[in-house]
């Protein structure tokens, strides 16, 4: 296995600029304390949240803060296990690189590609949200122009440095975590009967327990609306990929680690039981306006629907923005491996990788074509079979997590910084889970939980093949062959 690129702090390149091997090439350490801070905060808040929390009430009623929590709880875990091994070592490719070390060759590849794969294809997702909203704003310009306007912008960000993509993103996370402290706080208020001009009689904690109870539809509905809430959550582990480009990669892990768990409970089981404090779970209006639009409504707050627009259309820009910037490191760490081509592993005098970003967007150019020309066929399937990705990612966090920990120990036992609890119980129990969650989409067919399963398992398949097929051509990278020198360049890295 190839040794991960070294992080160039003053962009001097002997060897030239991003040359994949060539000593001091690479990225830089372009992104400051407070960005790295706003970002983990703001990473796990994805406009999922917003727009798709209804659907997951509607299935659940006011159990659906157990489905929250519960996938809440796999993802404090997960981060836990991607904490200790990013903070041994630091690194744009995160998971994947672990994964390349650890299982071998074949992992890196694959989950990296997978990873690299779903986030293009989010990009579409998203351009084409942003693009309804301003499009209902200014209709003088076409969804499609939205769209392209908002991909060319933040791509034009990228492609600066990666300060001016963490001072965008700073502000576009800053917005969403003050939208919904804010929400949480007068929501709060109302629901205890401190703020004047609201229904008693509809806000209240007894919305938890009326209507049906807090269980309407039944146990089984809590496992239903895990499938609902669980994509909600990609975005977590953005942290640990930007920490590479930061002054002190190992300090900045292990903060968004141990912070993970209360920006869950906060901003996720949080809001959630505000919603379902202020309104009847089945009320009508959470199903046609959104969740936070009618909970907002309920508040009488005037021009709810236009509030929660503007901070959906922020959130929408931070995913695009992070989503660019997330594909394309993932693609310059395979570039580095040499799991992609060369060019996406190169780097301009800024430390920019301007052939990964420039490849990932053409990508999404590309599928917000398909969105526009196709969205009933051929945009459905690029949906659908990157759906469980988060949930293959995850799995094989676990899965490196159980051998990392053992290459750490006995290479340099002082960089494990952040520990997984109850190691190696709880690795498997969280494994497990993950198997168990993916075998109940295989069990639901209202949500389309099937399909997405399945066309998910049908593209990691190919993607698969292609690994072993490139080991076989090419000659494999055992995970033993892996070389010191990842962990001993990042300790330079974090001394400088």
């Amino acid at each position: 296995m190839t040794s991960q690129p070294t992080l160039n702090k003053t962009g001097n390149d002997p060897g030239g600029p991003g040359e994949p091997g060539a000593e001091g090439s690479g990225l830089q350490a372009g992104l400051k304390n407070r960005h790295l801070s706003m970002i983990a905060i703001g990473g796990v808040i994805g406009a999922g949240l917003f727009v798709g929390s209804s659907s997951g009430i509607a299935t659940a009623g006011p159990g659906i803060l157990l489905s929250y929590a519960l996938v809440g709880t796999l993802v404090v875990l997960v981060m836990r296990m991607l904490g200790e091994m990013s903070a041994a070592n630091p690194t744009s490719g995160s998971f994947s690189a672990h994964a390349d070390r650890a299982l071998g060759s074949w992992a890196g590849f694959s989950i990296g590609w997978l990873y690299w794969f779903f986030w293009v294809v989010v990009l579409a997702v998203e351009a084409t949200a942003g693009a309804v909203i301003l499009e209902g704003w200014i209709p003088a310009v076409p969804q499609w122009g939205w769209a392209l306007i908002v991909m060319v912008v933040l791509t034009a960000t990228n492609l600066v440095s990666v300060g001016s993509y963490g001072e965008f993103e700073f502000w576009f996370a800053g917005i969403k975590v003050v939208a919904i402290a804010a929400f949480i706080v007068i929501g709060g208020l109302a629901v205890f009967g401190l703020l004047p001009g609201v229904d008693s009689e509809q806000a209240g904690l007894s919305n938890l327990t009326e209507h049906g109870g807090f269980l309407p539809n039944g146990a089984g509905a809590i496992l239903t609306g895990v499938l609902l809430v669980v994509f909600s959550f990609m975005g977590s582990e953005i942290a640990t990929l930007a920490a590479g480009e930061s002054e002190n990669p190992q300090q900045a892990v292990t903060k968004a680690t141990n912070s993970i768990i209360w920006r869950v409970a906060v901003f996720y089981l949080g809001s959630i039981a505000v919603v379902v404090s202020l309104l009847p779970w089945d009320s009508k209006a959470i199903s046609k306006d959104g969740s936070y639009v009618a909970a907002l409504d309920s508040l009488g707050i005037a021009h709810a629907g236009q509030i929660m627009n503007f901070i959906v259309l922020t959130s929408v820009l931070s995913c695009l923005n992070s989503g660019l910037y997330t594909a394309s490191r993932m693609a310059f760490s395979l570039g580095q491996r040499g799991d992609a081509p060369k060019a996406f592993a190169r780097t301009t005098s800024n430390g920019v990788p301007r052939t990964a970003i420039l490849a990932s967007v053409a990508f999404g150019f590309v599928a917000v074509f398909f969105n526009y020309k196709f969205p009933d066929s051929v945009f459905l399937f690029l949906v659908n079979s990157s759906g469980a990705v988060a949930l293959f990612v995850w799995l094989v966090i676990c899965f490196s997590q159980l051998r990392m920990r053992k290459i750490i120990k006995a290479e340099a036992p002082e960089k494990l910084v952040v520990k997984m609890w109850l190691y190696p119980y709880l690795t498997w129990a969280t494994a497990g889970l993950i198997v168990f969650i993916l075998g109940y989409m295989l069990t639901d067919t209202e949500h389309d939980g099937r399909q997405t399963i399945l066309l998910s398992l049908l593209v990691a398949a190919v993607v698969l093949v292609i690994a072993f097929v490139k080991k076989g051509v090419r000659g494999g990278r055992p995970a033993a062959d892996a070389p010191q020198a990842q962990g001993e360049e990042r300790s330079e890295v974090s001394a400088g």
